[in-house]
């Protein structure tokens, strides 16, 4: 995804203040916020009707821990980005559900903005120090093995 345009950006996260909040961050950093979702229905028909670069996902939703399966629908059937989003990482499947990394809850700034790096350089740095506390990038060759098989 190595691009320098702003990227389309779709929050998905059921707690409104976190979500404004990274909304507004996304927006100052030059992104476009294209919408909001609080359930994986709600994140499901905007991933589709939308058509996100990047998909923000947080893992337990209003309608439960559904976000994993959101991640894995908009990865596999819209070819969107995902960054998982969470303070609870063991429930990441080991196949990343087709996500490119995680961001610790309560995120930063700085991670966030790692985050944005790294996706939009369009691949992985290979030494271990592109791993922060704040923001934890999957395996690429895990990530494409874990989307061939679903």
């Amino acid at each position: 995804m190595s691009s320098e345009k702003p990227l389309r950006v779709l929050i998905i996260e059921d707690e409104i203040l976190i979500a404004l909040e990274l909304e507004s961050l996304l927006q100052d950093l030059g992104h476009d916020v294209v919408g909001i979702a609080a359930s994986s229905q709600d994140a499901l028909s905007l991933g589709r009707d939308l058509k996100p670069d990047l998909a923000f996902v947080d893992i337990h939703l209003s309608d439960g821990p559904t976000g994993v399966d959101v991640a894995r629908h908009l990865s596999n059937e819209h070819e969107v980005t995902v960054l998982f989003m969470t303070a609870n990482a063991k429930r990441i499947p080991e196949d990343f559900a087709g996500a490119w990394g995680v961001i610790a809850k309560p995120y930063t700034e700085r991670g966030v903005r790692e985050a944005l790096s790294y996706v939009m350089a369009g691949h992985p740095r290979e030494d271990q120090e592109a791993r922060t506390v704040t923001f934890v990038p999957f395996d690429p060759a895990t990530r494409q093995r874990s989307s061939r098989m679903s």
